[in-house]
C-alpha cells in the first residue's frame, strides 16, 4: 500500500476541494493501519512534505509551516515571520505595525514574537509533488523502522520463526509477518538446503537501528541457537531444574553442551537425551544432523574435560587453575580420539571449558617432566655451584627456581634429608648473590635494548619480562598497548586443519590470560588517556 496516484499525481492541485481533503485523511489512515504506525505521524510527514514543496513555490528563504486539520482535512499554508523594529528580510521578518494589520490575533504581539502569515493555495507542479512524496515516504520508512526496532528489541536472544522469502547472494531473507529479517551467509549451517517458501527457525542475536537494509539479524550457526532449542525441548531446563553452563559448535558437523542439575536427584544428561533419544534427536534434526555431545558439569575441571573429550579414555589430568590450563595425558591409541578429525574434538572442548587443553601421551608427559627436571637441576648446578646430586634433591623437593631458594628459610631447608644448617645458610646466600648478579645483568640488558622509561616503570612487568619484550623490539608503552593478550600468553591456532601451538612473548613467565589483559588495558589507559 502506498499513498496512491491521487496524492502524488497531477490531481494534487485539487486539494482545495472538500472530497480531496477527506481523501487525504483516508490515505493517512490507510497507510498508518498498513504500516502499523501512528496516523498522527503520517499527517505530520504530509505537513512537512507540503511545506517543502511550498518552499519551492514561495522561495527557499521562507520558513513555511503547514497545518492539516485532523477533522476536515483543510490545509493551511503559512509563512513564519519574526516581529522586529526594522525588517530587513521581508521573507522572515515583519514590523509590529504590519503584523497587527494582518490579523486581530496579532494585537497582543510584541517585538520578538513569531506570527503566521497565511499564504494562498497553489497548484503543485510535478517537481513539487515529487518533493513532497519523497519527504513523506522517507518519514514513513523511518517510522516503520523505528516501529520494527521497538517490536523486536525485546525478542533479541530468542528463537524466531518465519517463512523464507528469498535468497540474496547467499543471504536468506526471512518474512516474520510484519517485517523481514536476514540470516547472513556465514550464519547459516553449511551445506544446508534452504529455498523460498520454507519455514525456518533461527536465533535472533542482534536487533539494531540501520539507515538502510535489515534491522533484525538471525543465526542458525550460533551456539545459543542450540541452547535455546534444548530449552524448548527439555522441560527441566525451561523450569530451571537443569542449567546450561556452556556450549560450543562446529555448525553442521559437531557440537558440545555442558549441563548441570540444580536438583541432585536429576540426571541432566539423561533428561537432555530424553526417552529413546527423542529430545536430543529433535534438536539434531533442526540442526541438520549435527552430532551433539552432552557433557555433565562438575566442579572439578579434570572430570569435565574427561567427559568433554569422550570417547577418548583419559589416564590423568594435570590442572593449572591459575593459568586455566589442562594437561591431558592418555594412551597412544586414545590420542586421535581426543584430538578428533582436524582437531575438532579438542577444539570444541577448549571452547566449552574456556581452558587451554594440552593433549599428550604418557610418554610425552614423561619426557616433558624429565626435561623440566633436568633444566631445573642444571640451573641450580650452574648458578649455585652445586653438585648434581644436591641439585636433583632440591628439584625433587619442589624447588623450581633460584628465587624459591632465595625466599626460603633455613628451617625449611634443613627439613630436607641430607641438608644441614650450614649448608642451608650457604644455599640461601648463594641464591641471593646469584639473584643480585642476574638483576644487574638484566638492568644492563634493559639499558642496552633502549626500552622507554614508561614501559620500564609499567606496573606488573618484571625485569625479566622487560628484557624479553625488548628482544622482540617492543620498546615503548605504545608498542605494548597495541598487543593482544594471546601474543603475551600464547595459545593455539588451526592451520590447514592442524592444531598449531603459538608461543607467546611472556609465556615462560607463567602469565595468565587475565593478568595479560590487565597489563595491556592499563597500558592503553595511559597511552590513550588524552
Amino acid at each position: 500500500m502506498g499513498f496512491g496516484p491521487f496524492f502524488f499525481g497531477v490531481n494534487i492541485i485539487m486539494l482545495n476541494k472538500r472530497a480531496d481533503k477527506l481523501e487525504l485523511l483516508r490515505i493517512a489512515e490507510a497507510v498508518a493501519l498498513e504500516k502499523s504506525i501512528d496516523k498522527e505521524l503520517i499527517i505530520s510527514s504530509m505537513e512537512t512534505g507540503i511545506a517543502k514543496a511550498a518552499k519551492s513555490k514561495f522561495g527557499q528563504d521562507n520558513e513555511i509551516e503547514v497545518q492539516i486539520n485532523r477533522d476536515s482535512g483543510d490545509i493551511g499554508i503559512y509563512r513564519k515571520l519574526v516581529i522586529v523594529e526594522k525588517p530587513e528580510n521581508i521573507n522572515t521578518e515583519i514590523s509590529l505595525q504590519q503584523a497587527q494589520k494582518l490579523s486581530d490575533e496579532n494585537k497582543d504581539k510584541n517585538i520578538g514574537d513569531t506570527i503566521l502569515q497565511a499564504l494562498p493555495t497553489f497548484d503543485f507542479g510535478r517537481i513539487a509533488a515529487q518533493t513532497a512524496k519523497q519527504v513523506i515516504s522517507t518519514s514513513v520508512r523511518e517510522a516503520e523502522r523505528e516501529r520494527q526496532y521497538n517490536d523486536f528489541i525485546d525478542k533479541k536472544e530468542t528463537i524466531l520463526s518465519g517463512i523464507v522469502k528469498r535468497l540474496e547472494f547467499g543471504n536468506v531473507i526471512v518474512d516474520l509477518g510484519r517485517t523481514e529479517a536476514i540470516i547472513q551467509k556465514n550464519e547459516m549451517i553449511p551445506r544446508e538446503n534452504i529455498k523460498a517458501g520454507d519455514r525456518i527457525k533461527a536465533y535472533c542475536y542482534d536487533v539494531r537501528r540501520e539507515p538502510r537494509g535489515q534491522q533484525i539479524f538471525l543465526s542458525r550457526a550460533h551456539p545459543k541457537f542450540m541452547e535455546k532449542l534444548f530449552i524448548q525441548e527439555v522441560p527441566e531446563i525451561y523450569d530451571g531444574l537443569i542449567e546450561i553452563i556452556s556450549s560450543s559448535r562446529d555448525p553442521g558437523s559437531r557440537a558440545k553442551i555442558c549441563v548441570k542439575a540444580i536438583d541432585n536427584s536429576l540426571d541432566p544428561v539423561g533428561a537432555c537425551v530424553g526417552m529413546r533419544g527423542s529430545r536430543v534427536q529433535a534438536v539434531v534434526n533442526e540442526l541438520q544432523g549435527e552430532k551433539i555431545d552432552i557433557v555433565n558439569w562438575s566442579e572439578d575441571p579434570a572430570v569435565v574435560v574427561s567427559n568433554a573429550l569422550s570417547p577418548a579414555e583419559i589416564q590423568r589430568v594435570n590442572v593449572d587453575l591459575e593459568n586455566k590450563k589442562l594437561d591431558v595425558i592418555l594412551t597412544e591409541e586414545n590420542l586421535s580420539k581426543a584430538i578428533g578429525r582436524r582437531g575438532q574434538n579438542v577444539r570444541l572442548a577448549t571452547k566449552l571449558m574456556n581452558f587451554e587443553i594440552n593433549i599428550m601421551t604418557d610418554q610425552e608427559d614423561s619426557e616433558r617432566r624429565q626435561t623440566e627436571f633436568k633444566e631445573k637441576t642444571e640451573n641450580f648446578v650452574k648458578n649455585l655451584e652445586l653438585d648434581e646430586t644436591l641439585g636433583q634433591l632440591l628439584v625433587a623437593e619442589g624447588f623450581s627456581s633460584i628465587d624459591d631458594i632465595k625466599d626460603s628459610s633455613v628451617e625449611a631447608l634443613i627439613k630436607i634429608e641430607g641438608i644441614e644448617e650450614d649448608t642451608a645458610k650457604e644455599l640461601i646466600d648463594r641464591a641471593k648473590e646469584s639473584y643480585q648478579k642476574d638483576q644487574e645483568e638484566i638492568s644492563k640488558k634493559i639499558k642496552d635494548l633502549g626500552l622507554e622509561s614508561e614501559l620500564i616503570e609499567h606496573e606488573g612487568l618484571t625485569p625479566g619480562m622487560l628484557v624479553t619484550l625488548g628482544e622482540q623490539k617492543i620498546l615503548t608503552l605504545n608498542d605494548f598497548a597495541d598487543l593482544a593478550s594471546d601474543e603475551l600468553t600464547g595459545g593455539y591456532d588451526i592451520i590447514k586443519g592442524d592444531r598449531i601451538k603459538i608461543k607467546g612473548y611472556l609465556e615462560d613467565f607463567a602469565l595468565s590470560k587475565n593478568e595479560a589483559d590487565n597489563l595491556i588495558m592499563s597500558a592503553r589507559e595511559k597511552v590513550y588517556k588524552d
